[in-house]
């Protein structure tokens, strides 16, 4: 039983590298939105329907429709505060 079809840890290794290895260095762009995101606290949907007094059904409508942006973390959304404040704050109307 020498040979055996399990692979080695030599070959999870250079799987790895190959999935690394079409990684670009980081641009202004991605280095100014990681220095954006280093003081954001994120909400969860549930959260956001609670700041925002609607139900969680039209929060995920929302983020769905791209009106507020948000990040899938595993199977759920989280929300930035500063989205949700800047999203009410374009929705403010004046009334009379």
């Amino acid at each position: 039983m020498a040979s055996s079809s399990r692979s080695s840890g030599a070959g999870r290794q250079r799987g790895a590298e190959a999935a690394g290895a079409g990684k670009q260095p980081p641009t202004a762009a991605s280095a100014a939105a990681d220095a954006a995101l280093s003081g954001a606290s994120f909400l969860t949907v549930a959260e956001v329907a609670a700041v925002m007094r609607v139900s969680k059904m039209t929060v995920y409508r929302l983020v769905h429709s791209g009106e507020l942006p948000a990040v899938r973390v595993g199977r759920s959304f989280r929300v930035s505060d500063r989205a949700v404040h800047e999203y009410l704050r374009a929705a403010f109307i004046e009334a009379g």
